[in-house]
């Protein structure tokens, strides 16, 4: 199949991402209440010096002094004390002015292209939006999402993403797919976070547009399934899967190993970073093969 997609390619909708976006500069932990603003801070800093005791509060902060990740404070008798976050807690809006980042979440209007989001952040940089319940797999599906738009500005900054769906499995996949080529219909990339919605967005493609797989569409999304394999295998709509580790084998091989190591008493890191592999139709077969 020729490969014209890098020419073609005029407009991008990231679907199938299964969960909402996780808010700048927060922590998961953040979303079950409000924020007051005042992250702990990392570091504090005084410009000058007394044995008079310091007191910082809201009131006396200097705004003129304020940074993306530090917030200063006059605290009377010419002392300056600055706060020093280990993240930024601010963004600068169109206006080129300071803006707290507000991780409160409030209810979303209901939009046909963000069906199955229920909130949205109130203030960020980026405006980003979150389904009705959580699950244990929330923050690494959502890491994976970020990852996703981040490298879609990165490398494709013309591109518009015209749509984000919810879809942790094949039939909501598959939904969530004919939902956006409804409204949507010239799509042309689909980038899914997982198998089970790369396989449903696969399933819906091949129900719009029969045996003809135009060489302008295609989806890429991550986990080197059996259904990702066959659909490269048979020509159909997936164009690229980001492996994580190598094939099931290999992935089964790197954990038997990890947990003897550990079994035996080895010290291991705390963060295990396994290598990612891109698999296309030209070396999948060596792939599934190892």
């Amino acid at each position: 199949m020729k490969r014209k997609l890098a020419k073609s390619w005029k407009r991008i909708v990231a679907t199938t991402l299964i969960m909402a976006m996780i808010l700048t500069s927060t922590s998961l932990e953040s979303l079950a209440a409000e924020t007051d603003g005042n992250s702990p801070p990392v570091k504090t800093e005084k410009e000058e010096t007394t044995e008079k005791e310091v007191v910082v509060c809201k009131e006396n902060v200097i705004e003129s002094k304020n940074t993306e990740d530090s917030t200063t404070y006059d605290a009377g008798a010419g002392v300056l004390v600055t706060e020093y976050y280990g993240q930024d807690v601010r963004f600068r809006n169109e206006d080129g002015e300071l803006v707290d980042y507000d991780p409160t979440l409030k209810k979303l209007e209901s939009r046909d292209d963000l069906n199955g989001y229920a909130y949205e952040n109130t203030a960020g940089d980026q405006k980003q939006y979150f389904p009705e319940n959580l699950t244990e797999e929330t923050p690494i599906l959502l890491e994976r999402e970020n990852g996703i738009l981040d490298a879609l500005k990165e490398k494709a900054p013309n591109a518009e993403v015209v749509a984000n769906q919810p879809a942790i499995d094949t039939t909501e996949g598959l939904n969530a797919m004919e939902t956006i080529l409804q409204a949507h219909p010239d799509v042309k990339v689909v980038c899914c976070i997982g198998g089970g919605g790369a396989t449903g967005a696969n399933e819906a493609l091949k129900g719009t547009y029969g045996s003809e797989v135009p060489d302008d569409i295609g989806i890429f999304s991550t986990d080197l399934t059996d259904e990702a394999i066959a659909s490269m295998q048979n020509g159909e709509f997936d164009r690229c899967v980001v492996a994580i580790t190598g094939n099931a084998f290999v992935c089964g091989d790197v954990i038997y190993d990890l947990s003897m190591r550990y079994a035996a008493g080895e010290k291991l890191d705390h963060e295990v970073y396994r290598d990612l592999i891109p698999v296309t139709p030209e070396n999948l077969e060596e792939m599934i093969t190892k």
